[in-house]
């Protein structure tokens, strides 16, 4: 009877050195996968979703500065045209002067 429970205690204890065994395989396993994936990552030139999203918000700030000035020359644009009425408008009535003492 006292073989018995020994051997069960032997069996108990392969079990567990096999299971920790397997568990480290599987690590490791997990990890080559990993670097041949990251390596075809790199040979197919494809970029991580970390890059896309930096590049978005890249252009989505690019974007905004783009219509902040647009609107700044658009505004700009109209000044400059009210300025040169302005200025055709002065012209216009001093050149009117100037035409009756001529005359």
């Amino acid at each position: 009877m006292s073989d018995r429970p020994r051997f069960f205690n032997d069996l108990a204890g392969v079990a567990g050195g096999a299971i920790s065994a397997l568990a480290g395989l599987r690590e490791e396993a997990e990890a080559v996968a990993k670097a041949r994936v990251d390596d075809m990552i790199l040979r197919l030139e494809l970029v991580r979703r970390e890059e896309i999203e930096a590049v978005k918000e890249l252009a989505a700030n690019a974007r905004a500065g783009q219509e902040a000035a647009e609107a700044t020359v658009a505004t700009l644009t109209a000044r400059l045209a009210a300025l040169e009425s302005r200025v055709a408008a002065l012209e216009a009535a001093s050149h009117d002067e100037v035409d009756p003492d001529q005359a």
